[in-house]
């Protein structure tokens, strides 16, 4: 049986990422491994073992193209309406909250912010299947 341990993601600037993280996740930098050509940060925080691994490639000076191949993380909290509230604070520019039914019945509450780089995250409320 396979567990899933972590994500990758390539990030221009190492800081500005983990500052990121940190504020609209509470991920902290786990461990930090630098290269000669690279360096990988790992962050992660008390509610699981699940880890973002930001990796910085130090020759790379433009922002990366990200194609239309990368879908999204996804990370749930108790408080949607509470973490929007904070995200737009913060200054991240949440996308608007939706609610999505299936057969009559709310299946998701969530909303999209992009990171610095811009990636995708949809942040979901914890319900049904998202806990």
């Amino acid at each position: 049986m396979a567990k899933a341990i972590h994500s990758m993601i390539r990030v221009l600037d190492e800081q500005r990422s983990v500052d990121f993280y940190q504020q609209a996740f509470a991920l902290s930098i786990a461990d930090r491994l630098d290269f000669e050509t690279f360096t990988l940060v790992y962050l992660s925080n008390a509610e699981n073992s699940f880890e973002l691994e930001l990796t910085i490639n130090k020759d790379t000076t433009e922002a990366y193209d990200l194609g239309n191949g990368y879908g999204h993380l996804a990370v749930c909290v108790e408080d949607l309406d509470g973490e929007h509230q904070r995200f737009e604070q913060l200054g991240y520019e949440p996308r608007d909250i939706v609610e999505f039914e299936r057969d009559g019945q709310l299946f998701a509450r969530f909303f999209f912010v992009k990171d610095p780089d811009g990636y995708s995250i949809e942040v979901l409320q914890k319900l049904g299947r998202f806990q």
